[in-house]
């Protein structure tokens, strides 16, 4: 019942769905691997042929708002981590690293990893298993709060978005 859940597990909740989405996952991890992406058309659906627009623009958005990411300049703007963004890469790597999983996809490595944290049924493992990922997550909420305020995963492409874009 989430109703009698408090708000502070409710938001953290709402964070760890949000930092879930495939599209965002890719975002993060596509820029942390290979520097910056132009925002010159065709560079990015070439860099995620993968995402549909749509996903791509929502992970965008969702990564600006989050403050994941920054476009410098004006006419060549690259899209570029913020010091936030170069964490939760980091956060997502030991994510996907951690975890033994029968899966060889790291979006969907990161994902199992990362709801494994969100304390709901089905999602719970050993504690030494996911202490890494729990630690670096939790680290990194406390250090950006601003995630925990945020309601970006209600959007209306947050449904489109959840599923596997990877």
């Amino acid at each position: 019942m989430t109703a009698s859940l408090p708000s502070s597990l409710l938001r953290e909740r709402r964070a760890i769905r949000t930092l879930s989405l495939p599209g965002l996952i890719r975002l993060v991890t596509e820029i942390d691997d290979n520097g910056p992406i132009s925002r010159q058309r065709g560079s990015l659906q070439g860099a995620f042929g993968d995402l549909t627009p749509g996903q791509l623009r929502h992970a965008i958005d969702t990564a600006r708002d989050l403050g994941l990411i920054h476009a410098r300049g004006h006419a060549a703007a690259r899209y570029q981590l913020t010091a936030g963004g170069k964490d939760l890469a980091e956060v997502y790597d030991t994510a996907a690293h951690q975890l033994p999983s029968r899966t060889s996809d790291f979006v969907a490595r990161v994902q199992h990893a990362l709801q494994m944290q969100d304390g709901r049924p089905g999602y719970t493992g050993a504690t030494t298993e996911v202490s890494a990922p729990r630690e670096a997550l939790s680290e990194w909420l406390q250090a950006h709060p601003r995630v925990l305020h945020q309601d970006v995963a209600h959007s209306s492409h947050a449904a489109q978005e959840s599923g596997r874009a990877a």
